[in-house]
């Protein structure tokens, strides 16, 4: 498990709007994914670990098709979400830098773009490790990033959530130099007739795909497949969006680009 000081929380105080505008988007783009590239290929009531599984809408969708399913996330205010959400689901609380459970795994998925907010390429190579540590004899891995192009064409401009008693600003920006993107997020309920305001910056760090693939092989994968999310996956607006595949032993076919 990671020391309390070092647990990715930064998704504490954004909790609550992610829950209510994010988390069944999200969870309905990402299941037919898992449809077509992961599913088939794990047993009826197989194992699933969800990295930085956030407040539980896909963990308990794939609980309810069965598997046994396992969620793990740095926020405790996203699990708290998680757990009213997926009460059936096993939720840990752990940084996806330092978790250690069983090599009991049959998949591990890590979704819309979790693991860019992984800031130095060692500390995700040591996820990737961290990942195989936990995945049986031929266990999946099924994970998406933020490419360039989706930095590039996505993150810009601004806009906003609002409602009687609830308002989300959110502005968005990258740096090609520097290959960082940010999003200043502005909060404002109103809790006991009174509005609460609440600032903070979520930053993404852009991995080219040569980087990502030494880094899963460097932790032992042996094969990765990508995907486009709009020209192989059809998912309309995730320009940019880029699906791995890695088994921990042969893929059955041709590697992808």
């Amino acid at each position: 498990m990671a020391h309390e000081e070092s647990r990715y929380s930064e998704y504490d105080r954004f909790a609550w709007f992610y829950n209510r505008y994010w988390g069944v988007p999200f969870r309905n783009q990402a299941l037919p994914v898992l449809e077509r590239l992961l599913l088939p290929h794990i047993p009826e009531h197989g194992s699933i670990l969800d990295l930085c599984c956030g407040t539980g809408q896909l963990a308990q969708t794939l609980a309810e098709r069965g598997y046994q399913v396992t969620g793990i996330d740095g926020s405790e205010e996203m699990l708290r979400y998680a757990r009213e959400n997926a009460p059936g689901v096993e939720l840990i609380l752990a940084d996806a830098r330092s978790f250690t459970l069983p090599s009991v795994y049959h998949s591990v998925v890590s979704t819309f773009d979790s693991l860019n907010h992984i800031m130095r390429l060692e500390e995700l190579t040591r996820v990737f490790q961290n990942v195989h540590a936990v995945l049986g004899d031929n266990g999946l891995f099924l994970f998406d990033v933020n490419t360039e192009e989706g930095y590039q064409t996505r993150w810009r401009g601004s806009f906003a959530i609002v409602q009687e008693d609830h308002v989300c600003i959110v502005r968005a920006r990258y740096n090609p130099e520097q290959k960082i993107g940010q999003n200043d997020i502005t909060m404002f309920r109103m809790e006991g007739g009174i509005w609460q305001r609440s600032d903070l910056v979520l930053t993404q760090r852009c991995y080219s795909e040569n980087e990502l693939r030494a880094a899963l092989s460097e932790a032992g994968f042996q094969e990765i497949v990508t995907y486009d999310a709009e020209k192989d996956l059809g998912m309309a607006g995730n320009v940019g969006r880029t699906f791995f595949l890695a088994r921990r032993g042969s893929l059955g076919g041709k590697e992808g680009t």
